[in-house]
């Protein structure tokens, strides 16, 4: 699929991800300041479990109220919380930095309560017969992105202007970055509300099909909570002693991966998308096994690159066998209802890491296997039943 044919509502929410990719590298810089500033593995684990508690019901309930209410005034609110989170983590220093660390976490929790609220915007602003295809290219442009600026940003991190301090800065610019992102939101992008969201006639809830969906996403949720970023940053900076360029060089390695991963999604053939999502199970599971060897920092960057390999390829069959098992004019609600179950089920995961990271680094890694090893077979089951299924791409 051309970029020129996709529509320009689509065309603008794509554009908005790719705009506010580079600000990623937050989610890398976060746990290494916690770490550099005095805290343990399984101390950082145990914060953010701490923040994780409040947030299970209010997800849902946020869900819920958007069923009536515009989804992008949602998204606006999410750029506004992330801001001010940002701006928080960078004023935290000396005596109050405990309490704004942890009032900044708990406002950019608030606003992942609102992050099932992307989801619901992506099934109706999608067009439903192109779900694959469109999702190749919200998984490009970013990636792109990110390919571009992370060295960049690593490289005057890590060793032109390294420790907290500059880390602190890189907050402030991304938390008053969002004024422009808030503003890119409210004129650029189209309002859904409930007339933009009507099931298509003929649509049939499949209460089965929809149990093996909550199966793999508790699966696949935890394959990837049990090995966080953190695991990674521990091991990369504290253990081979590297620096958070070199983190960002995994990061960039595993973009380009991804992006290779979107065009290979592209040339699955119709009706295949059960194996593809299997394949890329069984690409993640290489990629934790290698990872428990605790393996030099080159072959973190190729096995985390096969990794995303794996997961680009099965992406747009996964979010489009989701959409088409969840009625529109619910869609808020249901990814919120997931969102929710996933928080469920990642409560305690970053204590867990956090702990099996301090018994050793690469140890989290050995549980994440584990369930990627699970649902690859669940795939491999599905795939020889597709027919019976509502297909993950189109007819």
């Amino acid at each position: 699929m051309r970029w020129s044919e996709i529509p320009r509502g689509a065309k603008a929410y794509i554009l908005y991800h790719t705009l506010i990719s580079p600000g990623l590298i937050v989610w890398i810089l976060f746990p290494l300041y916690l770490m550099e500033t005095g805290y343990s593995i399984l101390e950082v684990g145990a914060f953010f479990t701490a923040v994780n508690l409040a947030s299970i019901p209010l997800t849902y309930l946020f869900g819920r109220a958007f069923n009536r209410w515009d989804i992008k005034k949602g998204l606006i609110a999410i750029d506004v919380l992330d801001g001010i989170a940002y701006v928080l983590y960078g004023l935290a220093k000396g005596a109050i930095a405990p309490v704004l660390l942890f009032t900044g976490r708990a406002i950019e929790k608030l606003s992942t309560m609102l992050y099932p609220l992307y989801r619901a915007y992506e099934q109706i602003i999608y067009p439903e017969d192109k779900y694959e295809e469109v999702f190749a290219w919200h998984l490009r442009l970013p990636e792109m992105a990110q390919v571009l600026t992370f060295p960049i940003m690593g490289y005057l991190l890590g060793y032109i202007y390294p420790g907290p301090e500059s880390y602190r800065w890189a907050f402030i610019i991304f938390g008053l970055f969002s004024v422009f992102t808030v503003a890119y939101i409210w004129r650029f992008l189209p309002s859904v509300g409930k007339e933009e969201r009507l099931t298509p006639e003929g649509f049939t809830f499949k209460a089965g099909e929809f149990r093996l969906l909550i199966v793999f996403e508790t699966f696949i949720t935890l394959a990837w909570a049990l090995a966080p970023e953190m695991v990674l940053i521990n091991y990369v900076v504290f253990v081979l002693h590297k620096t958070v360029f070199e983190v960002t060089l995994v990061a960039v390695a595993s973009g380009l991966a991804s992006i290779l991963g979107t065009y290979a999604s592209e040339r699955v053939p119709k009706g295949k998308g059960f194996q593809a999502l299997g394949v890329g199970m069984a690409i993640n599971a290489l990629y934790t096994l290698v990872m428990v060897l605790s393996p030099p920092l080159w072959i973190v960057l190729l096995v985390y690159a096969l990794g995303d390999f794996g997961s680009s390829l099965g992406f747009p069959f996964y979010r489009s066998w989701m959409f088409r098992l969840i009625p529109k004019e619910r869609a808020s609600e249901f990814h919120a209802a997931i969102s929710s179950y996933r928080k469920v089920l990642g409560m305690f995961t970053p204590l867990v890491a956090g702990g099996l990271a301090s018994l050793h680094a690469t140890l989290p890694y050995a549980a994440s296997l584990a369930f990627f090893v699970l649902t690859g077979v669940m795939f491999a089951v599905l795939s020889r039943k597709e027919r019976n299924f509502r297909s993950p791409a189109p007819p």
